[in-house]
């Protein structure tokens, strides 16, 4: 239903908020500060590994070898241009995700309601704000009903503030979140003028806090940049007692360093953290911590509001039950004389600007079926808000005559405590209301009061009700439900239906829904009496949690994280704020849900469908297996590199230098793109979401995996350091035992990225999987190893010969016998039954 403009507020005309905006400027704080073409590069330029080419560039210009000098200076343009390229993606991904973050206003401009984006709200405008959404300028209220504030992000107070035109109260703040009533404000101050402008507060100031993967990938990129080091003066040391010749010694040193450092690592992470969550953002859910997407993948528990999430928030009124005439009324008979006051006292007790479903509904069927509308000639001149455990709500309406109307609706057993009925009866609309819930309907009391006078009680629960009837409402559950909470069920996501509603219409609905155990149900006063231990075994044991207010589901989200569960936590009120914040991972409905929950929700799926989260879990999993696969490639495939630069040196072989920084760059271009671009667009596994969700205490890479991958680096280093022996004692040459050893670690590069694809499925199983990027760096990286063997110029550049095709033959043996037996190791697992 439309907003009702009163007649006196016109705001703006289109040259009057022209003429504010220039004045005043717009409604967006300072810009932070743009990053320039000089800063950026200067990030690039402080990375480790093109530190480590500078030097290594440096020391072949001061020998004279100015060929390797200008490669080493080719190469840094390529890391660089490569970090750019992940930054930008990462960058512009991010860029896109805050775009989408940014909420539209309802101002009155021309005396017409209009939806604008909040930073062109100009001083001046009349903004008009309701329950659940977030107050974006400062101003004074000139126009409300039922209005309360909470200003915690200002005052730290998190009590609700009650306001209203009056003088003393009529101030509201940018930054503080409306949480029950409407209200039109005339703004006065905007962006860095406001109160929080002033202050300099915004959420691009505050630091993200690391996730347990980036801690660890640090820990472990630290590790090994202090063995880099350890083993680079060791080198050194080695190198110049044999030689006496420092320069060249630095150089071994620095060749080998280069090998060690894992700097592929942390942009993988980045890169595939950014492009997850604007992959997301295209399917429909977006992501306001990029670190999040990781978590999702992690998720245990799902707790779930009913209405808005598993139901379509529809609120069909289905059912009148009049009291005086103990009858119940459907559709087409609403409008029957006996229905009246029924319906007159159902609209009344809403509010007069209304916002929810079920209060708009009861407005048009007053409107549809009452001879003569009389909104217009009562005003609302005191209320009791929507209060209690369970709630209800109380309007006092008067006109020009001075009659009074005095309208109560809420939760049926409220109202039935309150009314002047015997407790016989009482007991037989409890058993009404019992029967109406059992079939899925969500009822609400409704009473009338004759209350003379002004001296108001301070509770609404002290006024003489006289008890009306029932309006009875369907919300039916989403299309498609139950396929949903099978998937998640499949995956060993538990779930729990948290709601404010009673425990028979959720009941009805969770069933309808495809919840499983949905006999096992508590109400929220229930919940609070508890003693800590009984708390947990309830947790755990109970799926829905009826009658449910803000503390109480706070309280059941903290039991459950308490018990090592990974809580993903999905609602749309307002009364939902406080639990989504404190969830791992909040989710917010971006179509009908309130502000107030969006703003406390890590995750927002746009069109209120649940599907998106399963996506998003899907998503987090992949990404979580891909960063592994990556992580497990750099190490296998820098062991072999490592010990190929090291042993010949150490050991005193023939050929001590047979990789020099051109060879190791070269590989190191390779291996940024497949670890951090290639690995990224990897597809997700067959029965990745057939698995229980990982533990989120386990580290990226336990004791076994890591052992996997040292495994498989050691066995390709023996392959590459047998290639080598066997051409030396061939009486090869170092050009040549240089082209055997390189060729051999090539293919066994591209043979580890390809078995590594999946570390249960067979190679051809992962063919399955497209991955054309995989492809693209594949055959790239063959065609440039066929330059660096068989173009003259190249050749010598590497200080490589060409290779027959025996000789190619046999490095390809030597790298498959070195890759593939671990094709044998996934055959057992998969004839042992070990699952992925």
């Amino acid at each position: 239903m439309p907003i009702n403009i009163p007649s006196h507020l016109v705001g703006l005309s289109e040259t009057e908020v022209l003429s504010a905006r220039e004045k005043f400027g717009a409604n967006q704080l300072e810009a932070g500060k743009k990053s320039t073409w000089l800063s950026l590069l200067l990030d690039i330029l402080k990375e480790p590994m093109l530190i480590l080419l500078f030097a290594i560039s440096i020391i072949y210009v001061i020998i004279g070898d100015y060929g390797e000098a200008l490669f080493m200076f080719l190469a840094i343009v390529a890391v660089s241009a490569i970090s750019f390229y992940q930054d930008n993606r990462s960058k512009k991904a991010l860029e896109a995700l805050e775009k989408l973050n940014e909420p539209l206003s309802k101002v009155i401009r021309s005396g017409k309601l209009m939806e604008i984006p909040t930073h062109e709200i100009v001083v001046g405008d009349l903004l008009i704000t309701e329950e659940g959404k977030m107050i974006n300028a400062d101003g004074r209220i000139v126009h409300s009903n039922d209005f309360s504030v909470n200003e915690s992000a200002l005052t730290g107070e998190s009590l609700s503030v009650f306001k209203s035109s009056d003088a003393d109260h009529n101030e509201v703040y940018s930054g503080t979140l409306a949480v029950s009533g409407l209200a039109v404000i005339a703004v006065d101050h905007v962006g860095k003028d406001t109160r929080l402008g002033k202050i300099g507060t915004s959420i691009a100031g505050i630091k993200e806090e690391a996730s347990p993967l980036q801690l660890q990938i640090r820990k472990f990129v630290r590790t090994m940049a202090i063995i880099g080091i350890v083993i680079f003066l060791l080198v050194c040391a080695v190198n110049y007692y044999h030689t006496v010749d420092l320069l060249q010694s630095l150089l071994n040193g620095l060749t080998l360093a280069m090998s060690v450092l894992p700097e592929e690592i942390p942009v993988a992470f980045t890169t595939f953290m950014a492009l997850g969550a604007w992959k997301l953002m295209r399917e429909g859910v977006i992501i306001k911590r990029s670190s999040i997407v990781e978590t999702l993948g992690s998720t245990t528990v799902i707790c779930t509001d009913k209405t808005g999430t598993i139901t379509e928030n529809t609120m069909q009124l289905k059912y009148l039950y009049d009291y005086q005439l103990d009858k119940t009324y459907e559709e087409p008979d609403f409008g029957h004389p006996d229905l009246a006051q029924l319906i007159d006292y159902a609209m009344w007790s809403s509010e007069p600007v209304p916002f929810d479903p079920m209060e708009k509904t009861l407005h048009r069927i007053y409107q549809e079926t009452q001879q003569q509308d009389q909104r217009k000639a009562f005003q609302l001149f005191h209320e009791y808000p929507l209060e209690g455990k369970p709630p209800m709500m109380t309007h006092l309406f008067q006109n020009e005559n001075q009659k009074r109307i005095i309208a109560s609706k809420g939760a049926p057993e409220v109202i039935l405590q309150v009314a002047d009925l015997p407790e016989e009866e009482k007991d037989r609309m409890r058993q009404l209301i019992k029967d109406f819930g059992g079939q899925g309907y969500r009822v609400l009391g409704v009473a009338k009061s004759n209350f003379a006078g002004d001296d108001f009680p301070e509770k609404q629960q002290d006024l003489p009700f006289e008890f009306l009837g029932f309006v009875v409402f369907y919300d039916p559950p989403k299309q498609g439900i139950q396929q949903v909470f099978e998937q998640i069920y499949a995956a060993g996501i538990k779930v729990k239906v948290i709601t404010g509603d009673n425990t028979d219409t959720t009941r009805s609905i969770a069933t309808q829904a495809g919840i499983q155990h949905a006999a096992d149900a508590i109400e929220g006063k229930e919940v609070m009496g508890l003693s800590a231990n009984q708390l947990q075994a309830v947790v755990e044991e109970k799926v829905l949690f009826t009658r449910m207010f803000p503390d109480a589901k706070l309280t059941v989200v903290n039991a459950l994280k308490q018990q090592g569960e990974v809580v993903a936590m999905l609602g749309d009120g307002v009364n939902d704020g406080p639990a989504l914040k404190a969830a791992h991972i909040g989710v917010a409905m971006g179509s009908k849900g309130t502000e107030i929950a969006k703003v406390a929700a890590s995750l927002v799926i746009t069109n209120d469908d649940l599907e998106k989260l399963i996506i998003g879990i899907a998503a987090g999993r992949r990404i979580y297996t891909n960063i592994k696969k990556a992580i497990q490639y750099i190490i296998s495939i820098h062991i072999p590199i490592i010990l190929t630069v090291s042993l010949p040196l150490f050991l005193g072989w023939v050929y001590p230098q047979i990789f020099t920084p051109v060879h190791v760059i070269f590989l190191e271009l390779i291996m940024g793109p497949t670890c951090s671009i290639v690995y990224e667009n990897e597809p997700m596994e067959k029965n990745t979401m057939l698995q229980k969700p990982r533990r989120m205490t386990d580290t990226f890479l336990n004791w076994k995996e890591l052992s996997i991958s040292i495994v498989q680096g050691l066995i390709i280093t023996l392959g590459v350091l047998f290639i080598y022996q066997w051409n030396v004692q061939q009486g090869g040459s170092e050009e040549h035992t240089r082209a055997m050893v390189f060729t051999t670690l090539i293919f066994a590069n591209i043979l580890l990225s390809l078995t590594n694809r999946s570390f249960y499925y067979s190679l051809f199983e992962s063919f399955k999987n497209k991955n054309w990027l995989l492809v693209g760096v594949t055959i790239a990286t063959l065609l440039l190893l066929a330059g660096i063997l068989y173009i003259p110029a190249m050749a010598s550049f590497f200080n490589v010969t060409g290779l027959k095709i025996s000789e190619l033959a046999m490095a390809g043996l030597i790298a498959a016998v070195s890759v593939l037996w671990f094709e044998g190791y996934k055959f057992w697992r998969r004839r042992r039954g070990v699952r992925q």
